[in-house]
This record gives structure tokens, C-alpha cells and sequence, in this order.
């Protein structure tokens, strides 16, 4: 996903909430008071020590272009989902993000939820656990129930969308079905072991949104705190100019997420400001081959830090990430360097030496 990289900790600077009142959406979108607070140093720790070197990719079926098309009733693909998993078996993945969406949601709640616990089945099957991610700012700002666009030749997620975009500034009572959403499945999966996290939103204040994401941050956060599940909860740190929503999202977090797509030396730097909080850290988004950021060079620092590894992308197919964010190919040629992705569609690795890398960190023979 297209953002500036995280590779330094922001600097510690005194908190203020969103006070934007432009918009009767935005005015809606209040904080309030939380019921619960986040974990202890010791229960992050034996979460921790539970569930060791979590290692694994950002997860949508290569049938899929987006979160909704991944989670709607006419395009599931389980037997896509169990093929695609197993080959993340073989390699020794042991982890992987998904992305929901509200949508998928409002319109066949009981079913969605029947979806994911489908999909647990079908991860656990596999030795696989999974981080849930609930909002993200990232990529196309509408979005709409139904049938899903094509992909767009040689475009880098094309059709990915935003959750929930645009829409939380122009409606204001959209606020009222997001708490409804959040609520009913952390209630529902709340003391699910096959889930291993909850990332709350992935990248706040993407797309220009800056602090205008502070409230349904601060929202997100609430809500989870409401139901206290027994999983960890943690929005990832991405980009070291939002200062505010960085300092939020990690005072907040029962353990420490980030993303980095940058080579060893600037990820190794993040590490070690972010580690000084003494909380188990997890890298939710990493390798980008052409940003220098390979299995070969980041993986192995995570492991010897045993910071999860969450790389993007495990098969290539309609979301494109095969492209890197900012070059377009539009005749839909194959770049001369994958962006993301391990696999081809057939389950062919796109590099047998990466794969043999990621297999000794493992432990797969």
C-alpha cells in the first residue's frame, strides 16, 4: 500500500484530540470515555510468550480484489482460501492479516460472521492463525455492495477500498452501525484462540485524512476496550509525520504493530526506538523488492528480534500487488521485479531462493 515509510519512532508530544467540526459527521464521531484499559506489561508479555515467532503475510485470496468481494456470500472461495493457505503451510507461515469490511457486514451480518468462522476453520486447519483488521484509509475512498470492479491492467490494488472512507465525514450516523459492527464481532470472536489479534485500522490517516481519522480512531479503541477481548488489540504505526495518531495508537495498543517497507538499516533503526517500550512487537507490513526490503535482508533481523513477520502478499492475482504502488503497467506485461507476493497463481514461487530463505527460518525441511 502506498505510503510514506515508518522508519523512525515520532517523537513524544502532548496529545489533543480532534476538535474538527466542519462536517456534522465529523462533530458526531466524538470520543467517549473508555469502560476498560489496555493490557499490562505482563499480560502482553505471556500473550507473547504464548504464541512465539508469528510469521505469515497479509492474506486475500488471489479470486478476490478486495475485502468485499473476499467476504460477500456470492464470491467466498473457500476451496481458494484452503489451497492458497496450504502452500503458506509448506513454507512454515504460521500467521496471517486478513481485512474485513463493514459492509460485508451490514448487509448479512449473521451470514458474514459464519464467513469468518468458516475461514478460522480452514487457517486453523492449516496450523494458521489470524489478525483481523477492522477500518483502513488506504486506496479507493467508495465502495459499494454487489458485484466488484475488474482489475485494472498492470495497477497495483486497483480495486481495493477504504473502510470506512469518505462516508464517515458525509453521514453522520454511520458512526452508530461501525460501533454496532466492531462490537458484535469482537463479541462473537472474543475468546477465539485460532485469532491471534485485533488490528483495529490499518494506516489512520491515509489518503490526506491526517488527524480528521483521530476520532474513529479514538472510537475504535473504546469500543474494543467495551468488549475486552482476550485477544490483544493494536493499530500499527506506518508514518513518522502523523505525530498525534502515532502517539495515540501506541499508548493504546496492548502490544506493539508497524509497518516498514524500507531496506535493513532504516528497519532496524525502527526496531529499536519502537522496542524501548518493552511490549512484544509485531511487523504487520514488510517486503517490497524493489524498496530493497526482501525475505533474504528483513525477515532474519525479525526473527533474531522475534518480531513477527507479516510480509504483503502471498499469491498473485486480482489485487495486483505484484505492481509496485507508483508504476503502472497497462498493458498488464509481467514486471521485471515482482513488488509483493510469494507465489504464482499455480503455487509456482515466484523466487525458489526466497522460499528456501523463508523455510530455514522456519524450520521446514
Amino acid at each position: 500500500m502506498k505510503r510514506v515509510v515508518f522508519f523512525m519512532l515520532v517523537a513524544v508530544v502532548a496529545f489533543s484530540a480532534c476538535q474538527t467540526k466542519t462536517k456534522n459527521a465529523e462533530e458526531k464521531i466524538v470520543k467517549t470515555e473508555p469502560v476498560a484499559k489496555i493490557w499490562t506489561v505482563e499480560q502482553a508479555k505471556a500473550w507473547g510468550d504464548e504464541h512465539g515467532w508469528l510469521r505469515g503475510c497479509n492474506f486475500n485470496p488471489s479470486t478476490a480484489i478486495n475485502q468485499l468481494e473476499t467476504w460477500q456470500a456470492e464470491s467466498f472461495d473457500p476451496e481458494t482460501i484452503d489451497r492458497e493457505l496450504g502452500w503458506a503451510e509448506e513454507i512454515g507461515m504460521n500467521c496471517m492479516r486478513v481485512y474485513l469490511h463493514h459492509v460485508a457486514w451490514e448487509v448479512d451480518k449473521e451470514g458474514f460472521k459464519k464467513r469468518m468462522s468458516q475461514y478460522l476453520e480452514i487457517a486453523d486447519s492449516h496450523g494458521i492463525k489470524t489478525i483481523f483488521v477492522f477500518f483502513d484509509d488506504c486506496w479507493n475512498a467508495t465502495y459499494q455492495a454487489g458485484k466488484q470492479p475488474d482489475p485494472k491492467p498492470g495497477v497495483h490494488n486497483s480495486g481495493w477500498v477504504r473502510d470506512p472512507g469518505d462516508l464517515i465525514f458525509e453521514d453522520p450516523e454511520l458512526v452508530t452501525t461501525l460501533e454496532a459492527y466492531v462490537k458484535d464481532v469482537l463479541t462473537t470472536f472474543n475468546n477465539d484462540n485460532r485469532i491471534a489479534i485485533w488490528d483495529l485500522y490499518n494506516e489512520p490517516g491515509n489518503s490526506g485524512y491526517g488527524n480528521r481519522s483521530m476520532p474513529l480512531l479514538q472510537n475504535v479503541f473504546n469500543w474494543a476496550w467495551e468488549i475486552r477481548p482476550s485477544q490483544p488489540v493494536s493499530v500499527g504505526v506506518w508514518n513518522a509525520s502523523l505525530t498525534d495518531l502515532n502517539k495515540f495508537q501506541l499508548e493504546n495498543s496492548d502490544i506493539i504493530t508497524y509497518h516498514n517497507y524500507e531496506g535493513p538499516e532504516q528497519h532496524q533503526a525502527a526496531i529499536d526506538t519502537l522496542k524501548t517500550r518493552d511490549l512484544p512487537m509485531v511487523c504487520t507490513e514488510y517486503m517490497a523488492r524493489r524498496n530493497n526490503s526482501y525475505f533474504q535482508n528483513i525477515m532474519p533481523i525479525l526473527h533474531k528480534e522475534n518480531i513477527g513477520a507479516i510480509n504483503w502478499g502471498l499469491v498473485a492475482g486480482k489485487s495486483n500487488t505484484k505492481y509496485a504502488w507508483d508504476e503502472p503497467i497497462p498493458d498488464g506485461s509481467e514486471p521485471a521485479l515482482w513488488f509483493h507476493e510469494i507465489f504464482h497463481p499455480d503455487g509456482t514461487p515466484y523466487s525458489h531462493e526466497e522460499v528456501d530463505a523463508i523455510k530455514s527460518l522456519t524450520g521446514v525441511e
